[in-house]
């Protein structure tokens, strides 16, 4: 049995030991006039809350294949729409992440033993739910030696066995740079390679410690260089402090890496233990930044809007778009970089140290 978490723990799951993310405040921030939680929302961003007879169905099934979805975890205002349309991205690996990303609403801490057999039951539930496209994403397992790249793979090739038919997207960690472990996931073919970015590269250090801007960035690159005949995509969120410029420049490094999808959403705040809001951006600023991203800096598609998140109309984005060549970035920066230490007052170390997985976590939860 694991130690009831002490750290934020969404949900009512308990798989892991969990730690706190931190603090709120970043040095971004300073001086500026961010929104407090407690302030309304606009109008735009307001969603009915789920509860159809398929929403209901879904979570029955998940539960009982003991499987895990982004959709809950992360809170995504999305939920509602896609599971009553039968559809959800699965988040494989458990539901405790290694990394304390200060704007994520997945808990963080040091994750269960692996699950092996959660290839197969992803792939029974997609059958189940009779999906023609499917996204699968994980936490960060900074602990094991390839990342879980290896359950990625199995969890693809499990759902083509089963389900033909369906198109499968993954939406993976950096795995800290191992080239390797990200040919492991693409030899088995999905039809979209997913990675996000989330911000730009001042921002990134603050709200991403245990990720890195460039590599995050030459993994895109790296992924068309090994397969160039698979998409590749990734997000950003905005509203958590960014400026204009910054924005521009992150699509232009992504694009120097030939990124084919891009999306972008507004950031909401998961609890008082996340970064708050910077800003609210307009629906009529989303609509620029997509004709700015697919006229001037030609990516393939670009889906944009406040309520956006990563697999929002995914199943049309693998339908019709068509993938790019090698962009300009081709090899991994910044391998396996050691992320930036960050402490608490009480000095606990909030930041999970990657290191080789013990053996016990080679062996499937019971």
């Amino acid at each position: 049995m694991s130690q009831r978490p002490r750290g934020y723990f969404p949900g009512d799951k308990d798989s892991g030991l969990v730690k706190p993310k931190g603090t709120w405040k970043i040095p971004a921030h300073e001086g500026m006039n961010t929104v407090s939680i407690k302030d309304r929302k606009p109008r735009w961003l307001k969603v009915r809350s789920p509860g159809g007879r398929e929403f209901l169905r879904l979570k029955k099934l998940m539960r009982k294949q003991a499987l895990h979805t982004v959709c809950e975890e992360a809170g995504c205002p999305n939920i509602g729409e896609c599971w009553e349309a039968g559809t959800a991205t699965f988040m494989i690996l458990g539901d405790v992440c290694t990394r304390a990303c200060k704007y994520c609403a997945v808990a963080h801490g040091m994750p269960g033993l692996l699950d092996e057999d959660e290839p197969r039951r992803v792939a029974e539930t997609v059958s189940a739910m009779d999906l023609e496209h499917v996204v699968i994403t994980s936490v960060n397992r900074d602990e094991l030696p390839d990342g879980g790249a290896a359950i990625y793979a199995e969890t693809i090739l499990k759902i083509k066995q089963k389900v033909p038919d369906c198109s499968v997207e993954v939406l993976i960690p950096d795995f800290k740079g191992d080239e390797k472990a990200l040919r492991t996931v693409l030899e088995a073919k999905p039809a979209i390679l997913g990675h996000n970015i989330e911000t730009g590269e001042r921002l990134h250090p603050d709200v991403r410690p245990g990720g890195r801007y460039w590599r995050s960035v030459s993994f895109l690159g790296a992924s068309k260089q090994i397969d160039p005949s698979i998409l590749t995509k990734t997000g950003m969120i905005l509203g958590m402090g960014e400026r204009r410029e910054e924005i521009y420049q992150t699509m232009s490094d992504l694009r120097d890496a030939s990124v084919d999808i891009l999306t972008l959403g507004q950031y909401l705040r998961p609890s008082f233990q996340h970064i708050p809001v910077a800003r609210w951006v307009t629906p009529n600023e989303f609509l620029e930044w997509k004709r700015v991203g697919e006229n001037y800096f030609g990516f393939r598609h670009v889906e944009a809007g406040p309520l956006v998140r990563s697999s929002y109309h995914a199943k049309e984005q693998a339908r019709e778009v068509e993938a790019g060549p090698v962009g300009q970035i081709r090899e991994i920066r910044e391998v396996d970089l050691t992320a930036p230490a960050e402490f608490l007052r009480n000095k606990n170390l909030v930041q999970i140290e990657a290191r080789n997985a013990p053996a016990e976590l080679s062996r499937t939860r019971t």
